[in-house]
């Protein structure tokens, strides 16, 4: 059995193995696949491992012998699922980073309360040093106890997100697809999260009804003072209606983990837009998460080739 890896080098990044996928049969690594080398490199294979390559109906019509697409990532928007369940089995890695992910989210919240980042960068210029004053701070520090923060998404990811933002004092709301419960967050409209929070966190996966639902209607809902947190899919934001609502002051700004289209164009008008921050895809990435990937990747083949699938999407 051949197995191809196609776009492996995010995920291992030097400080993991893909040895442990020699045990199923020979295995074929790629650090980047460019969509034209797709249908060339995954010919021969049996089993192949993606995590952002993608694989359109028409791939998969020129890859006949091709019998599962291992996803190594939860979301799996990069398969034309239509196509591939009329051929191949398609399965992916559930709640991988559901505690990297929140604590990315926190970090992103408590840099846009505290600027840690942002005065660490001026005392290394050498800005304290030449104060007037010995205290100050670029950004005004905001106390996180008693702020609203609401939660588009209470999945997994989302409730760790509610329960690290309770344990601040914030008072926490969420909206979700369909109504549920939480000890540490009160379900609400959509519309409520957005009117009525001072920090907003998307943590709801990307799907064809919520694509840039994120929109100039429900920014200029926002407090004037609020923020937008996004570790989850850049897709589900306008980003031209964000830039608009940051740069003319229709909220106070954004911290974002993921954009539209990743690596960004230089031209992409977020990453000069005011009062938004912007890191590079990192909330998945700890070597922890990485790791259960793998771990899962691993099980999920060996299940397949005992003709027990798990994790089937």
């Amino acid at each position: 059995m051949k197995i191809v890896i196609l776009d492996g080098y995010t995920l291992h990044s030097n400080d993991l193995s893909y040895e442990i996928f020699n045990q199923f049969g020979e295995v074929v690594y790629y650090d980047r696949t460019p969509v034209e080398n797709i249908v060339e490199r995954c010919k021969e294979a049996s089993i192949v491992i993606t995590n952002k390559v993608p694989f359109s109906g028409e791939t998969l019509r020129q890859l006949p012998d091709l019998k599962l697409i291992a996803v190594a990532a939860t979301g799996y928007n990069v398969i034309d699922m239509q196509a591939a369940r009329q051929q191949v089995t398609v399965c992916n890695v559930p709640a991988y980073g559901t505690d990297s992910v929140a604590q990315h989210s926190i970090a992103l919240l408590l840099e846009l309360s505290n600027h840690v980042g942002k005065n660490a960068v001026s005392v290394a210029k050498g800005e304290w040093v030449t104060a007037s004053d010995w205290s100050y701070s670029l950004s005004p520090i905001i106390e996180l106890a008693g702020k609203t923060m609401g939660i588009v998404g209470l999945g997994k990811i989302g409730e760790k997100t509610a329960q690290i933002a309770n344990a601040f004092g914030m008072k926490v709301i969420f909206h979700n697809r369909t109504p549920k419960q939480s000890p540490y967050a009160d379900y609400t409209s959509l519309e409520a999260v957005f009117s009525q929070s001072d920090f907003i966190s998307l943590n709801c996966p990307l799907t064809p009804e919520n694509n840039q639902f994120v929109n100039l209607s429900l920014l200029s809902s926002m407090k004037a003072g609020a923020f937008l947190i996004n570790a989850s899919r850049g897709q589900l934001i306008n980003e031209a209606d964000l830039v608009k609502a940051l740069n003319e002051g229709i909220i106070a700004g954004a911290a974002l983990d993921v954009l539209s289209t990743e690596p960004p164009q230089a031209s992409n008008p977020l990453l000069s837009a005011k009062n938004c921050l912007i890191t590079p895809h990192n909330a998945w990435i700890s070597f922890e998460a990485r790791q259960r990937i793998v771990y899962t990747l691993v099980e999920n083949i060996r299940a397949f080739q005992e003709e027990r699938p798990i994790n089937i999407v």
